[in-house]
């Protein structure tokens, strides 16, 4: 078993086990080394869609510049979403789901044409985007105490844990991508804030970005696809039973809540 094949099966059994992993970086994966990170994450996407998960599209991470600095890298990183990381408006997370769970409030991009090209103009993602959502990302990591890098989170597909999306779509002429304000609320009180000029200055840029990185990749993203922009405010840490709620200015709300105990 390669050290990529490795780094793979310690994130899958952490996954399983409930218990996190050590940090995988200079030890089963070279630091810095994040196309040997995006190897190990295809390993498990692979073995996700064996089993019978269906992919519904990416996620984008490090999208803020004060994150990008913290982990000494200047672009984003992206993970796949599958249906199995579904959770509907306003349903109860079993927190025996999760491992370190932190929720953010995002746009999500809902695809409805093809973005095939290597080279993309806001014109042709404008086109693209059948309608836009607001969304909760619970983000979670497989290594202990959040303890990562570049290299462990985009092997960990990009510390993905489960998503929930509103029902309330609105086109994106009708929404002001740059200035939207974002209000997440924990039992009716707010815990972080932002707007959308904190994902990459305009959640429209990141979309650019993972089309065009998809796209180069011989993976593009594709009509149907639910695309996460990155956050637009600061994450926040689960606490057991509460409630969240993210209001996004254009876009309506959507929330979620957690069980008590695992």
């Amino acid at each position: 078993m390669t050290d990529i094949e490795s780094a793979a099966q310690e994130l899958a059994e952490a996954r399983g086990s409930g218990k996190p992993c050590p940090p995988l970086r200079g030890r089963l994966l070279p630091e810095g080394d994040v196309e040997a990170a995006y190897r190990a994450q295809q390993l498990q996407v692979r073995e996700w869609l064996a089993s019978g998960q269906r992919r519904v599209g990416a996620k984008i991470g490090l999208t803020s510049r004060a994150v990008q600095e913290s982990f000494g890298v200047y672009e984003p990183d992206f993970g796949v979403l599958t249906d199995a990381m579904v959770v509907p408006d306003g349903a109860e997370v079993a927190n025996d789901r999760l491992l370190q769970p932190r929720v953010e409030a995002e746009i999500a991009f809902v695809l409805g044409a093809d973005l095939p090209d290597g080279r993309v103009t806001s014109a042709d993602l404008l086109r693209a985007v059948d309608h836009l959502l607001p969304a909760i990302e619970i983000v979670d990591s497989r290594v202990a105490g959040w303890d990562i890098s570049i290299v462990d989170t985009v092997a960990d597909n990009a510390s993905s844990g489960l998503f929930v999306l509103g029902t309330t779509p609105r086109r994106p002429a009708d929404v002001d991508l740059r200035l939207c304000g974002m209000v997440l609320e924990q039992a009716g009180e707010p815990v972080s804030v932002g707007a959308g000029a904190a994902c990459l200055g305009n959640p429209l840029h990141a979309l650019g970005w993972l089309a065009g990185t998809m796209a180069r990749a011989g993976d593009p993203l594709r009509a149907g696809d639910v695309v996460l922009s990155g956050a637009l405010g600061p994450m926040v840490a689960v606490t057991p039973g509460a409630a969240y709620e993210a209001r996004i200015s254009g876009l309506g709300s959507v929330r979620t809540c957690f069980s008590k105990g695992r």
